[in-house]
């Protein structure tokens, strides 16, 4: 005697199962996006201070490193010779690998320039 199965019992938790991965791959990415564009904007940002402290005489990778997080690697903001009455300074920084802190995906540099502000004392 053979029996018909009608039912479909657990056919959706086969399919979650197997969605999972791809869930998990999507939130991912869009973690790594996020991410990106983060750095970007503590590039900008790091590049301005920089900036802004080599205009008055201060130390421009100093101010670059106060203003990025310590999970994120930064170098530059070297001050260098004013040019047109403007002084710029390029910062690089580290895209991390999915969380802030473990290794890096490709640098990001950011470039930002101010007035110089030159001593006009005789």
């Amino acid at each position: 005697m053979r029996t018909h199965r009608d039912g479909d019992g657990g056919q959706v938790a086969v399919e979650f199962v197997g969605m999972v991965p791809l869930i998990l791959l999507t939130l991912a990415l869009l973690w790594q996006v996020v991410l990106v564009g983060y750095t970007y904007t503590l590039a900008g940002n790091a590049a301005d201070e920089a900036a802004r402290a080599c205009a008055v005489g201060d130390d421009g990778p100093a101010a670059a490193r106060r203003h990025i997080d310590g999970a994120w690697s930064v170098s530059g903001g070297e001050c260098g010779a004013p040019s047109g009455g403007m002084i710029h300074v390029e910062v690089e920084v580290e895209v991390p690998a999915l969380v802030p802190g473990l290794g890096g995906l490709f640098p990001v540099t950011a470039e930002a320039g101010a007035v110089y502000e030159e001593d006009l004392d005789p």
